[in-house]
């Protein structure tokens, strides 16, 4: 049961955290790169754990049960963490930028409770494609918005204003990956639609 994978799936739980702490001061700069730092760790984690079981064989019902959670929780806790230190904020909209991060969380619920429930039913749902890429950007974007907090000084100034250049690539991809969770989380629902009557 704790064969190596499980290990860093549940490594990666246990450090949220730490990560968590490390976000929590805003204007500390060493806390926010040791978070990125972390964040990476993590992620690296969360590729490797996947790797080793299905090379070694060594895929366990834990590990199908803790790996989509230790990823949704991570998640969770950036965000939630980045929205009370007033971090999900930038020109044009301000704090609307919390939305993007509130359509994630939403869409994390929806579709867990979802599978969850087809998984009652012996119905599999695959993930799409285009749900890779909403991923990817949500990785992104997290990372590079903790980064920004670390390297308040990497600015460039367009059009008048000062832009943090990782705060702005992460609220970027932030919208990109809200988009494709609003995308895919409907493709999600279509599927579960012809299950429930």
């Amino acid at each position: 049961m704790w064969t190596l994978p499980n290990i860093l799936t549940m490594s990666r739980i246990l450090a949220l955290p730490l990560l968590g702490y490390l976000m929590w001061w805003p204007g500390w700069e060493l806390g926010y790169l040791l978070a990125f730092g972390l964040y990476a760790a993590m992620g690296i984690t969360d590729y490797f754990d996947g790797m080793l079981a299905r090379a070694s064989g060594a895929v366990s019902k834990l590990g199908i049960f803790l790996d989509p959670i230790a990823d949704k929780i991570m998640v969770a806790t950036v965000i939630l963490v980045l929205t009370a230190m007033g971090v999900l904020r930038g020109p044009y909209v301000g704090d609307m930028h919390v939305l993007a991060g509130l359509i994630i969380l939403v869409r994390e619920i929806a579709v867990s409770g979802l599978r969850e429930f087809l998984g009652g039913l012996q119905v599999s749902v695959p993930v799409s494609k285009l749900a890779k890429w909403k991923t990817t950007f949500q990785i992104i974007a997290l990372g590079a918005l903790i980064l920004g907090q670390g390297l308040p000084d990497w600015n460039v100034v367009a059009g008048g204003i000062t832009h943090n250049v990782p705060h702005t690539v992460g609220l970027v991809t932030l919208w990109a990956a809200a988009i494709l969770t609003v995308i895919t989380g409907w493709d999600y629902l279509r599927v579960g639609v012809k299950h429930m009557d």
